[in-house]
């Protein structure tokens, strides 16, 4: 008898517009790959690094493995904090604000009341 067993807490179906994306982190994961075929310009950069890098005399060849884990012990919270602004969308960006709004001037505006009041729209 096969029983198909549901996972706790997952349901089904369509779930709701205003419902936030939950990232969970796989830390099973041991291989990550960077596709920069369609990014010509950083492409050029990461090929520039490697030659500067491997421009030696002695020593085994330097690849992008390497300079990869060097850079990632340079990242501050100042490069992660821009990160993470960049990846916001323009209605993210816009319901950041409006909650920031309603949290200093203590109010419960909904997103179109929002948008009134700072347009000056009557």
């Amino acid at each position: 008898m096969n029983e198909i067993v549901k996972e706790e807490g997952k349901k089904r179906g369509r779930k709701p517009k205003n419902q936030k994306k939950e990232y969970v982190i796989n830390q099973e994961r041991s291989k990550f790959y960077v596709d920069v075929s369609d990014d010509k310009e950083n492409l050029d950069l990461i090929f520039s690094l490697l030659k500067k890098a491997n421009a030696k005399n002695y020593g085994r060849e330097i690849n992008f493995k390497d300079l990869c884990l060097l850079l990632l012990t340079k990242v501050t919270d100042k490069d992660i904090e821009k990160l993470q602004e960049n990846s916001l969308s323009e209605m993210e960006k816009v319901e950041r604000s409006r909650d920031e709004y309603n949290r200093k001037n203590n109010t419960n505006l909904t997103l179109g009341e929002y948008l009134i009041k700072r347009l000056n729209i009557n």
